[in-house]
Formats: structure tokens, C-alpha cells, sequence
């Protein structure tokens, strides 16, 4: 299939750095719009790569930002949200809204093709706000049937720059114990690399038009087994304490109290109600769909989580 450029909103964060890179390396023009043309310099000496600074709420500038292109990518989203029913306001607009808005500009714009991030789990009578959002936000990405969208479901996804496994083993540089809260929920993680890949080859795959893949790792670890993995490879695993759901709630009640980013809330242990694994009998398809060999944590993990990996990581560049 033809391709030449494509608009990836979302580029500046993890998956999106990764994704902006190999669409780059396939010589796809790739329009980045940021609010904040700043937070994407490391990604302007990428060939191909054109940052454009763009009001996101502005439904004419999402026309103008998609005209003339081949493919709109969305990976934008948020972890949390004030509490509401069915969710709070930053799920609905971050992961309802504007898939939906996206959407109606590539129809009015004839821009064919729509590839989605979505998660692992998304369900519309799910136990947590996240998971009902993700869920209405995959019927936001169907919903002109002149756009064919394509869905990904990933797991939890690791690499260098993660905020999970990397959050863990910071915790255990400061802590001599781990007070964990969902230690016994199950996560199948998925190396960064194998989901920027796949939404390559979905985006150059005609087959994977109106399709949803699910992703995840080659192997199923608990929360807890992630813990002392990452501590393990950071050079100072701590002993976990699993909390009791009642602990584990006033635990996430007071984080959601305190100023900046909670570590954990609520609606994340509610997501952490249902295993964030891949079932086989699912209509999905999965990464091998795809002809993606899957990337274990074991090659990946060590190297980054290591005491000297950050740094052999910039010298690498």
C-alpha cells in the first residue's frame, strides 16, 4: 500500500517518541502536532518529522492538521481522571472526545484510515472509569464508517523510558519495604519497540483495516513479580508487602489527596478488579497477526533498569 505521510497525535510521549522514529525510518512524512513544540526536540532531527504547534480542541485545526494525508494516528490518553459516572472529564475528553473529533476530520477531510491506541481490558460495564472510557473511545474510532479504524489493545507497555517498571525501581532506591496495593493482579507486559512496530505494519496492511489487536508480552508476571524484577535489575529489590484491598484503598485515597500525579488511585485498582492479559478466546487478533516476534522483559529490562544503563543508553546515541 502507498503511504507518504501521516499525522501522529500523541508523539511527543513514550510509545509515540518510538512509533515517530519508525515511521521516520520507513520515509513517511510525519506531521507532529504539540501544543508545546519544546517537548518534541528530541524528535526534530528524525528526516520526515514535521512538529507543528496545534490547539487539539480546535475542531477547524484538527481539519487543517489532517487534510491532505494518508492515515490519522491517535495515541493520546491519560492515566487518571476525577471521579465521575460513567468517568470524569479528563477520560472523556482525552479519551472519548477527541478520537471521535479526529475521526469526523478525516471523514470531512477524506483521509481513509484511522489507527487507535486503546488498552487492554477496555470494556463498557468494566469496573473502572479508565477501562469504560477506553471502551467508548473504540466506538468513537467507528463511528464514520468512511474512515476505516484500526484498534490496539495493548497491556502494560515497558522500555527505556517507561513510567512503570522504571517508578518501581525508584521506589526501591528510597524504601526498605514496598507496601504494594494489587500485588496479586496479572499484567502480560509488551516491549514499546513491538507496539510502535505493529502500528507500523497495521498502517502498511490493507487486511488490518477496521481490525483489533490485543498485545501482549510473551509471558504473565503478578504485580508483585514486576516489583522485585525491576528492583532486581536496578541493583536493590526490596521485600514486598502485599496490602489488603481495604489498606490498598485508603492507600489510593490519600495519594489522590496529595499534590501532583498519584502514584495510585482508586479507578487503577478498580482496572486491577479484571487480569490485563491476553484471553484466548478472544475475537481479537494478536501480535502474530502481525508476523511480530515478541520481545521478553528478561532481554529488555536489565539493560535499561541496570545502575549504568541510562547511561549506556545516551552514549548509544
Amino acid at each position: 500500500m502507498k503511504l507518504s505521510s501521516v499525522v501522529l497525535f500523541g508523539g511527543t510521549g513514550f510509545i509515540g517518541s518510538h512509533l515517530a522514529a519508525r515511521l521516520s525510518a520507513h520515509n513517511l512524512t510525519v506531521v507532529l502536532p504539540t501544543r508545546h513544540a519544546a517537548r518534541a526536540m528530541g524528535l526534530m532531527p528524525l528526516p520526515g518529522v514535521d512538529i507543528v504547534e496545534a490547539d487539539l480542541r480546535d475542531d477547524a485545526a484538527l481539519r487543517r492538521l489532517v487534510s491532505g494525508h494518508d492515515a490519522a494516528i491517535n495515541l493520546v490518553g491519560v492515566l487518571h481522571a476525577h471521579r465521575a459516572k460513567p468517568y470524569g472529564p479528563e477520560f472523556r475528553q482525552a479519551h472519548v472526545d477527541l478520537p471521535r473529533r479526529i475521526v469526523d476530520a478525516c471523514a470531512q477531510a477524506g483521509v481513509p484510515r484511522y489507527l487507535h491506541m486503546s488498552a487492554l481490558g477496555a470494556d463498557p460495564l468494566g469496573a473502572s472509569m479508565y477501562q469504560r472510557s477506553k471502551a467508548d473511545g473504540e466506538a468513537a474510532a467507528h463511528s464514520r464508517p468512511e474512515v476505516a479504524a484500526t484498534v490496539f489493545r495493548p497491556s502494560v507497555v515497558f522500555g527505556p523510558e517507561d513510567n512503570f517498571l522504571n517508578m518501581f525501581a525508584r521506589l526501591q532506591r528510597h524504601l526498605p519495604v514496598v507496601p504494594l496495593a494489587g500485588a496479586g493482579a496479572r499484567f502480560q507486559p509488551v516491549y514499546v519497540g513491538d507496539v510502535a512496530e505493529a502500528f507500523v505494519r497495521a498502517l502498511f496492511d490493507p487486511q488490518a483495516a477496521n481490525q483489533t489487536y490485543e498485545m501482549g508480552g510473551p509471558q504473565v508476571y503478578t504485580l508483585a513479580e514486576l516489583v522485585r524484577l525491576a528492583g532486581r535489575y536496578a541493583g536493590h529489590e526490596r521485600r514486598v508487602l502485599a496490602l489488603p484491598d481495604g489498606l490498598a484503598r485508603l492507600q489510593a485515597m490519600l495519594f489522590e489527596l496529595l499534590p501532583g500525579t498519584p502514584l495510585i488511585t482508586r479507578d487503577n485498582l478498580d482496572s486491577m478488579k479484571a487480569d490485563n492479559i491476553l484471553h484466548p478466546g478472544a475475537k481479537a487478533l494478536t501480535a502474530a497477526a502481525l508476523g511480530i516476534k515478541l520481545t521478553a522483559l528478561e532481554a529488555v529490562a536489565p539493560q535499561y533498569l541496570s545502575p549504568g544503563g541510562r547511561l549506556d543508553a545516551i552514549k548509544a546515541h
